[in-house]
């Protein structure tokens, strides 16, 4: 029998979604200015959410790939030789913790770093000789660094050592420093959403307090009379959600537009999942937080 009547009761309730989507868009016209005025307020707030969620990536997805491709440069002396070189190299090779090593010579160098350089290149042109030296990259695991750079300091032949340790050190902490603001946003914008969504809850039965009585006298059910309400919360902050992962989609596209060009060097994640885990997060969320904002506006303003 039970299952029989929760049958009946989901044949019925499907049966009136057309009757809750017009209820809904009544009281949505109803209180027109203010509806439109907290769709914007949650969009922004998503918007907000979208940016700084996607830079935490960002940084989060540069600071593995650095990690994944860290470098260190030995430079040996002048005295040193093309065999003499090609020595140091299976020497560094066998030092615990190098992935790799090859010699890079003063003419790779040089091209490298006009790739770098781009069109500021031409300042290179002022240079009689070709400035740049040749010298040893060394591919190594990150967490080895200490004892990679003893060894290599110690290495006879080689003059002088550069790592990157510095860099990456401080886009670990650009990349804490966004996991931290992701998490404060995340709160802020969940409060937020979901005391704007029941406030407009609370207004949307006030004003349909005279509907709502009828409907209780008529013996409808509670689920049958607050379901438009929570329909009404869902679709603002889900339109919400969806008008910001837009905008921050365009504004991402834009910003990688311009990094990749002027700085091509830098790792930076694919954009294309960066969008779409932005826009599952921040859809995700706003539905959810579309519907808890609009459960916790029904009791308060239904006991009044």
């Amino acid at each position: 029998m039970r299952k029989v009547e929760n049958g009946s009761k989901m044949k019925n309730f499907f049966s009136n979604i057309g009757y809750f989507f017009k209820e809904t868009i009544l009281m949505i016209r109803l209180s027109l200015s203010s509806n439109i005025l907290s769709f914007l307020s949650t969009s922004l707030i998503f918007f907000i959410l979208a940016m700084v969620l996607t830079g935490w990536w960002i940084s989060s997805g540069v600071t593995r790939a650095i990690q994944g491709e860290a470098e260190i440069s030995a430079y040996f002396g002048r005295n040193v030789d093309q065999n003499g070189a090609l020595k140091l190299v299976e020497s560094i090779k066998a030092i615990k913790g190098v992935k790799s090593a090859r010699l890079v010579d003063d003419k790779e160098a040089l091209s490298d770093m006009q790739k770098i350089l781009g069109k500021e290149s031409e300042i290179l042109k002022v240079f009689d000789e070709n400035p740049f030296t040749s010298y040893i990259e060394v591919n190594i695991e990150l967490d080895s660094v200490d004892g990679i750079l003893g060894e290599l300091k110690n290495l006879p032949g080689i003059d002088s050592v550069r790592d990157n340790r510095d860099v990456l050190d401080r886009i670990r902490s650009i990349s804490s420093l966004f996991m931290f603001i992701g998490w404060l946003v995340l709160a802020a914008a969940a409060i937020t959403t979901l005391v704007i969504i029941s406030h407009i809850i609370r207004l949307a039965i006030q004003d349909n307090r005279e509907q709502i009585n009828t409907l209780k006298l008529l013996g409808a059910p509670g689920a049958f009379i607050s379901f438009p309400f929570v329909l009404q919360g869902l679709l603002m902050t889900l339109g919400g959600g969806i008008l910001a992962s837009l905008l921050a989609s365009f504004v991402l596209g834009q910003i990688y537009a311009r990094i990749s060009g002027p700085l091509p060097f830098i790792p930076l994640p694919p954009a294309a999942s960066i969008i779409n885990a932005m826009f599952t997060v921040i859809i995700t969320a706003s539905a959810a937080l579309g519907i808890v904002g609009s459960m916790l506006g029904l009791p308060s303003s239904e006991n009044r």
